[in-house]
């Protein structure tokens, strides 16, 4: 009994840490690989700002996530994002007034998608399988089944999110849109930690009957998670449209299957109850780094694709082998 008390403790840091020492495993491979280029400064800026847009994103779908649910619509309102940001911009809106119009859509279409699942009691994978399709139905329509194109002058400090530091941006070390990133994580880190609504969202995805018992509002978490996702789904798109500079409802397709992905390799449970903001960071940063060595060793897409697929299979194998020896 006094050994099995410390055994535990440490089984479960273990556990935390597994996503991180995988990520310092990987890049340590690829830096032993292609050495020159893998180890500099500007690589490593590149792979953030690339990370950026699917990190974001997973950030409402790590709160999706932990509650039990899975949001597959994440892809196509990134999209629709885009859109109304360069729609807005084309109407003579403002940067800071689009870049808000498309976040909000983002929010709202959330918002949609929680009220489906909570109203109809339908499952959210089938929910927001449906609103997958609607939504970039909606994006194709206001796009008119086109890019939007705007104008250079309109676009102010929105292209810049995501733009490659120049010689005297070099204090910043990363772009603008990381540091983003990386400020919203730690706000939804501090929530999941401090807050009843973080002890609520944990509470309904590991037992929702339970929760519901203890008196936990179990639709208002769900639609508050939902809208949440929506949201950050929305932020990704300002930095996808950073990235771009134009509307495009056919971007971001199948998009949501890496943010999903990111949460599972950083030990999001699809049971629901358990996930991290730090692991969801380091298992996007996994699949880029993965990506970023095998472009640099000439390894064909293909293989690519084999090896993160093969990551998110092991990732969920050893989650459900934790599952099964915590019910032992």
């Amino acid at each position: 009994m006094s050994g099995g008390a410390p055994a535990s403790e440490l089984l479960r840091w273990l556990n935390r840490l597994a996503p991180l020492l995988g990520l310092l495993l990987v890049y340590a491979i690829f830096a032993f690989v292609v050495p020159e280029s893998f180890l500099s400064l500007r690589n490593v800026e590149t792979i953030l700002r690339q990370s950026a847009i699917v990190g974001t994103a997973a950030l409402g779908m790590t709160l999706v996530i932990i509650a039990g649910g899975i949001d597959l619509s994440a892809g196509s309102m990134i999209a629709l994002s885009t859109v109304v940001i360069a729609a807005m911009l084309e109407r003579g809106a403002g940067p800071l007034t689009a870049a808000a119009a498309g976040v909000t859509a983002g929010a709202l279409c959330g918002l949609f998608n929680g009220a489906l699942i909570t109203g109809l009691r339908v499952v959210p994978f089938i929910v927001t399988l449906g609103t997958l399709l609607i939504v970039r139905g909606a994006a194709k329509g206001l796009g008119r089944e086109q890019k939007i194109d705007v104008p250079p002058e309109s676009l102010a400090w929105l292209d810049d999110l995501l733009a490659s530091l120049g010689g005297g941006q070099r204090w910043m070390l990363v772009p603008s849109g990381v540091w983003l990133m990386l400020a919203l994580a730690l706000l939804v880190a501090g929530l999941l930690r401090y807050t009843r609504l973080g002890r609520h969202v944990f509470a309904v995805g590991s037992n929702e009957q339970t929760a519901r018992l203890c008196g936990v509002p179990v639709p208002r978490v769900k639609i508050t998670v939902y809208v949440a996702s929506g949201l950050f789904a929305g932020i990704a798109g300002l930095l996808q449209f950073s990235r771009l500079t134009v509307g495009d409802p056919t971007v971001a397709q199948g998009l949501e299957l890496p943010v999903i992905a990111a949460v599972v390799i950083g030990g999001g449970s699809l049971a629901g109850g358990e996930g991290s903001i730090l692991g969801t960071l380091v298992g996007a940063l996994i699949m880029e780094v993965i990506r970023s060595g095998c472009s640099q060793s000439g390894v064909p897409n293909w293989v690519q694709e084999i090896i993160t697929g093969a990551i998110i299979v092991l990732a969920g194998a050893l989650d459900r082998l934790r599952h099964r020896r915590a019910a032992e």
